[in-house]
């Protein structure tokens, strides 16, 4: 587990994207931490890069399988049952376990998967290079910033929508 990560798809094939990030304006009000792609129940769920297993289990009613990656960043996948266990080594493309069908989340069978930085919430899809290109302050809070100072990209790529076709597990970090 050497080197810069690899980032791939959780899912096998060409998954289908059914709801994207959509971040709340504050961190306590609705949104959508993550991305819902469309799964067939009982595929099997990837790790999207290597780390160590955070924690797999049952967490609020759903199965959860979290994936603590080099450089303070966490992936999260739901509902899946499980296959691995917490302090697991795990390389991109391991298979954390079987994706559940459970109602209410989603309008048909879906994975949600989440990405974090601290706790701070992101669009997955950044790993892949497909997230929306967003520029954060990195002064937050300091009077003396200028609004236009110390603005970092977090990713390029072009914006999906809800229901494209995004296949490919080959696609390098950007």
């Amino acid at each position: 587990m050497q080197g810069p990560p690899r980032w791939q798809w959780p899912l096998s094939g060409h998954p289908v994207l059914v709801r994207r990030f959509q971040p709340p304006p504050q961190r306590w009000l609705a949104g959508h931490r993550g991305v819902d792609i469309g799964v067939l129940p009982g595929a099997t769920v990837h790790a999207a890069g290597h780390g160590v297993i955070g924690y797999a289990g049952p967490l609020a009613g759903r199965g959860v399988v979290t994936v603590i990656h080099p450089g303070g960043l966490r992936t999260t996948y739901m509902p899946v049952r499980a296959s691995v266990r917490p302090g697991q080594a795990v390389e991109g493309g391991s298979p954390l376990g079987i994706a559940e069908d459970l109602p209410g989340h989603c309008p048909v069978p879906c994975l949600h998967w989440g990405l974090l930085r601290g706790a701070v919430y992101l669009d997955p899809l950044l790993l892949l290079g497909l997230g929306q290109v967003r520029l954060l302050p990195t002064t937050a809070g300091r009077s003396d910033a200028q609004p236009w100072q110390h603005l970092t990209p977090l990713a390029t790529g072009p914006p999906l929508t809800a229901g494209q076709n995004h296949g490919g597990n080959d696609r390098p970090n950007n």
